[in-house]
């Protein structure tokens, strides 16, 4: 049996249908997965199949079962066995999973737990974040420098108790202990630390807390001087803060939340999810002017004994780091960076061996889509067609997840980040390091982005200098038809912002024909040049001074455009003499741009504190209740030189920014339903992939989705794996292994 069946209670929920159905026989685990022998009524056995199929433990996934008759041993009582380490191949390892019901209520009347800010049991807890190698045993995990006291060991041992071989079972007596400290001092007693973390976050005060992947900073999430105070300490100057609420209720006072929502925000991963915002506020400088927040429920253990505690219902959660840096998972380095910026600093002295941030979600036409996957998510894998064994995906530069195979599993990384950071890139390879001894991984074939100078590209070209090089928007296409099963021609629509093309030009709004073997580039947008390079990316003006320029020329400064107030005449006069010279002012068609040259024409964003802020903003404005567009051309390519003309009429007669945000995106639903239905009459293709980092946009993929499925289109999305480049490892390695399929 295959899938995520250790470390979910999923042996003892063998053992117990198995004593249901009068079935003899023994069940334990190997390296890729779990073997079940049975002996009993026929009848009874298929039973017992049944259950398992159907009522096995929430985290687990079966992916397959074979089924094979056996000799007969005369079993005398059905036994679980001990792990048998056997091969070189491996069974999925569980992703960390939120505090079940039963522990908690078991914090509250289970004498050796009560206020156990560790409590767990085979339906919970920590496992990904804790495990050094495998298989997953106690002893191959940061548990191991935990022994049982007799209480836990003999739960542990013992069959039918809830606690049978969880491997990080403890208990006040036995188990890892929070630490609070101050300058001056420091607490240790979990009582006394909670009515000290009430005092300081009631009093506006700021706290980092070690969490289950990583530390994280805390504070009053309606306390507008604290949160600011957070936000300019952290130097996040403009990106919306996480919300942990105290529950569904409380979430409820601030955010709309339906129902897929709330099962989703309920489920054992624990996603932060983003929920439209209600008008009843938190403070200001949470969301910062975005229409949505970003809202999770607790899934520690000290969450649930800290909410009971406040009298706060909505705390800021957001990664204990500083700038663009990974997530801080030490103590030694919590202690000497976080608290500078906190007021104390709350440890636990069991070691995170695995970082995970928080895992980020949106709803979109009903269902989940994963936009950073990692806590809850990570490393489950993704199962492909042909065998995978021995490849290493290197992924992208930004948002950055690699990918490994085993057998036919493609095994994505928990989020990494941004590579530019020479931290990030530290962590992207010491995660490395730490699949290749987890999952027995030896790279034999490396696949790397096209992209000569990107920091994933170097380092798999170290790894072998023969590595497969995979065009960027095939990667995305490839990684929506792998996720969704799907190995014919597509018509793939890869929209993002940035990606180097065949031409050496970037690419960014991709209508292709691609399957894995290859593609070919119907259409895209209007190239336009990118004044500075990748400094029109912080700075969006620049790249709406550009298609004014190339429409209007020197004419638009006379416009009085109100985006333009705030920029020095000097530095619009570099822009234009850049263009005119072509200095550093490479081209582009990317979908990206075209949303921050927009963004910017209305002066919603003139200039970026974080990635694609200026996208946000102005999807943030739009209202579906406005139906009209702007005209554009198809040519060989799209022109939306005519629209760029409308929207300068419609701002210079005061038509609403929040009119011409919602005609805009219109514009572009309505652009790139014409474009594919050409493509179609072409090819007779009707299977459409969607992929890449624009249809994070819910305005867009909401109203392109509806129009493709209503005119008989079948639409095929990112739900599991982002469709931002947080998923480009997963195409790379899917081409990869198509090349060399057996």
């Amino acid at each position: 049996m295959q899938g995520l069946v250790q470390g979910v209670g999923f042996r003892p929920f063998i053992y117990q249908i198995a004593h249901r159905y009068q079935i003899k026989g023994c069940v334990y685990n190997i390296t890729e997965g779990v073997i079940i022998k049975v002996e009993g009524d026929s009848e009874n056995i298929s039973r017992f199949i049944s259950e398992i199929k159907n009522n096995h433990p929430q985290a687990a996934e079966i992916v397959s079962i074979s089924l094979e008759d056996a000799r007969y041993e005369g079993y005398d009582e059905f036994q679980i066995k001990k792990s048998n380490d056997s091969s070189n191949l491996v069974s999925e390892i569980s992703p960390d999973i939120a505090t079940c019901e039963d522990c908690l209520e078991d914090l509250k009347q289970q004498k050796h737990r009560v206020n156990y800010p560790f409590i767990n049991c085979t339906n919970c807890g920590p496992r990904f974040s804790i495990v050094k190698d495998f298989p997953y045993d106690r002893v191959n995990t940061t548990m191991d420098e935990f022994p049982m006291c007799e209480k836990c060991e003999s739960e542990y041992k013992e069959i039918l108790d809830r606690r049978f071989h969880a491997q990080p079972v403890a208990c006040n007596d036995c188990g890892p202990k929070y630490t609070l400290h101050y300058p001056e001092k420091k607490i240790e007693i979990i009582e006394e630390i909670l009515v000290e973390l009430k005092r300081i976050l009631e009093e506006g005060g700021i706290i980092s807390i070690k969490g289950l992947g990583g530390f994280h900073i805390m504070c009053d999430a309606t306390n507008e001087k604290a949160v600011e105070r957070l936000r300019n300490s952290k130097k996040r100057e403009g990106k919306p803060f996480a919300v942990m609420f105290s529950g569904i209720d409380a979430i409820q006072k601030f955010a709309y939340v339906s129902d897929i929502e709330e099962k989703s925000l309920l489920s054992w991963k624990r996603p932060i999810n983003l929920l439209k915002a209600k008008k009843n506020k938190l403070a200001e400088s949470v969301c910062l002017g975005f229409d949505t927040i970003g809202a999770f429920l607790p899934y520690m253990p000290i969450h649930y004994l800290l909410f009971e505690k406040l009298d706060i219902d909505a705390l800021v959660l957001t990664s204990g780091n500083i700038s663009e840096e990974p997530i801080i998972t030490d103590n030694e380095d919590a202690l000497k960076i976080l608290a500078r910026i906190s007021d104390a600093v709350l440890t636990y002295n069991r070691e995170i061996y695995n970082r995970t941030d928080d895992s980020v979600i949106k709803i979109i036409n009903d269902s989940e889509q994963v936009l950073r996957r990692s806590r809850g998510y990570a490393p489950n894998p993704v199962y492909l067609k042909n065998k995978t064994e021995g490849i290493f995906a290197a992924g992208a530069e930004l948002v950055n997840c690699f990918c490994i195979g085993k057998g036919n599993q493609a095994i994505l990384s928990q989020h990494i980040g941004d590579l530019k950071n020479y931290e990030t890139f530290d962590f992207y390879k010491k995660a490395f390091k730490t699949f290749k001894k987890v999952f027995r991984f030896e790279p034999q074939l490396v696949v790397t982005d096209l992209h000569p100078d990107y920091l994933s590209t170097h380092f798999g070209e170290e790894l072998n200098k023969e590595a497969i090089k995979v065009q960027h928007h095939h990667a995305h296409i490839a990684s929506c038809m792998v996720e969704n099963e799907l190995y014919e021609p597509v018509i793939g629509l890869s929209f993002d912002g940035t990606g180097l093309g065949d031409d050496k030009t970037i690419w960014g709004s991709e209508f292709l024909i691609a399957d894995l073997d290859g593609y070919e580039r119907k259409f895209h947008f209007e190239y336009i040049e990118l004044p500075g390079g990748d400094k029109a990316t912080y700075e969006p003006w620049r790249i709406a001074v550009s298609n004014l320029y190339r429409i209007y020329g020197k004419e638009f400064l006379d416009f009085k455009l109100d985006f333009l107030k705030n920029i020095p005449n000097s530095q619009v006069s570099l822009i234009l003499h850049a263009i005119d010279k072509k200095i550093n002012c490479p081209a582009s068609c990317s979908a990206g741009r075209l949303f921050d040259a927009v963004s910017a024409l209305l002066n919603v964003c003139t200039l970026s504190s974080f990635h694609a802020e200026a996208p946000m903003r102005l999807e943030a404005i739009a209202s579906e209740e406005i139906k009209g567009f702007y005209d554009f051309e198809i040519k060989n390519y799209v022109s939306f030189k005519p629209m760029i003309q409308q929207i300068i009429s419609d701002l210079r007669d005061g038509i609403k920014k929040e009119v011409i945000s919602s005609k805009f995106h219109n514009t572009v639903v309505e652009a790139i339903f014409k474009v594919t239905n050409k493509i179609k009459i072409e090819t007779g293709i009707n299977k459409i992939a969607l992929s890449g980092g624009t249809f994070q946009n819910r305005y867009l993929l909401e109203k392109l989705e509806t129009m493709f499925s209503k005119s008989g289109y079948e639409v095929f999305t990112q739900n599991k794996i982002p469709c931002n480049d947080g998923g480009i490892a997963l195409g790379q390695l899917a081409i990869a292994a198509n090349m060399f399929k057996v």
